[in-house]
């Protein structure tokens, strides 16, 4: 079906095909009966859950195999939007072949991650990306329904958004996909927040452990260290890796070298696209050394390597 034919142009380049397809099309919508289950040689789990922040609804049937606790079959029922449709679709369909502790582990940002056409770009705009948030609660009321045991004792995120129950995880991960820099963002992507706000930052009228405004923070930061780890070294360009090699040999390596009245110098440094090779000439205490040419060459090279891996050193 053409991508403007539910909605004008614009609006509808914002949803995925895949979420396009589902939602027109979904592959999982149905019911499953004792009958289909006898029929698999399984047990029928059905489990719903409601949303109340947003009024949509999803029944989820499993057969599972007591045997090996693999979920044979699942189909779902949807009480909301095209896009509720979908991720339901998909959830469904994460659900296959896993095991009901698997599954477990399925999350709302999985299911929305799924029916990306591009790893890049959501599947959905922001305003509707809610409806994901029902797939975490259903798939753990269904285990729960499955094991005879109670919701509670399966909840193993922590839940920061009670309202719209979006977890600790659901949070983190929808900021490092979708390069999040606002909790209006986080709010718009998850729906924490959206309702009573004790979540968004200290004040509201419940105190919270986690809010909103330090998980961001705290993300933003975590991201950015990460970012400087990988452009230590294999992303710089040759400039920036000389100036990193040399600040090495600065803080760590002549140093040590100089206490025995030796130095070492870098004579050439060659960048292969698959190694960088340095060279050195001792100075010093160090030019007549008898282990110039293996415990000291040996220390210098894994100082080296501190940058890369890739970093071998040799004398001249």
């Amino acid at each position: 079906m053409a991508k403007n034919s539910l909605v004008g142009g614009s609006l509808w380049d914002n949803y995925s095909n895949k979420v396009s397809d589902r939602m027109n099309n979904p592959l999982h919508m149905g019911e499953l009966t004792e009958e289909d289950a006898k029929s698999l040689g399984g047990k029928l789990i059905v489990a719903d859950f409601g949303a109340e922040s947003c009024g949509d609804a999803v029944r989820l049937y499993w057969v599972v195999n007591p045997e090996n606790d693999i979920i044979l079959s699942s189909k779902f029922k949807s009480f909301g939007c095209g896009t509720a449709i979908a991720s339901s679709d998909t959830m469904a369909e994460l659900c296959m072949g896993k095991t009901v502790d698997e599954a477990l582990k399925i999350t709302n940002i999985d299911v929305e991650f799924a029916m990306r056409d591009n790893p890049e770009e959501p599947a959905v705009p922001p305003q509707k990306m809610h409806c994901s948030v029902m797939a975490y609660d259903v798939i753990k009321q269904a285990a729960a329904n499955y094991k005879g045991v109670d919701f509670s004792t399966l909840e193993d995120q922590e839940i920061v958004c009670e309202c719209a129950r979006v977890s600790m995880s659901t949070i983190k991960d929808a900021i490092r996909i979708n390069k999040l820099t606002t909790v209006e963002q986080i709010t718009q992507y998850t729906k924490a927040g959206a309702f009573c706000k004790s979540c968004v930052k200290p004040g509201g009228h419940e105190q919270k452990e986690h809010y909103l405004v330090d998980i961001l923070r705290d993300t933003l930061a975590e991201i950015a260290k990460e970012q400087a780890l990988e452009e230590k070294f294999e992303n710089m360009s040759n400039f920036k890796k000389t100036v990193a090699i040399e600040k090495l040999f600065d803080a760590e390596i002549r140093p040590l070298l100089m206490k025995d009245g030796g130095n070492v110098e870098i004579d050439d440094i060659y960048f292969d696209p698959d190694y960088v090779l340095v060279s050195i000439k001792y100075q010093g205490a160090c030019a007549g050394c008898a282990s110039s040419g293996t415990g000291t060459l040996q220390f210098i090279q894994y100082s080296l390597q501190q940058l890369d891996e890739s970093i071998s050193v040799r004398m001249v």
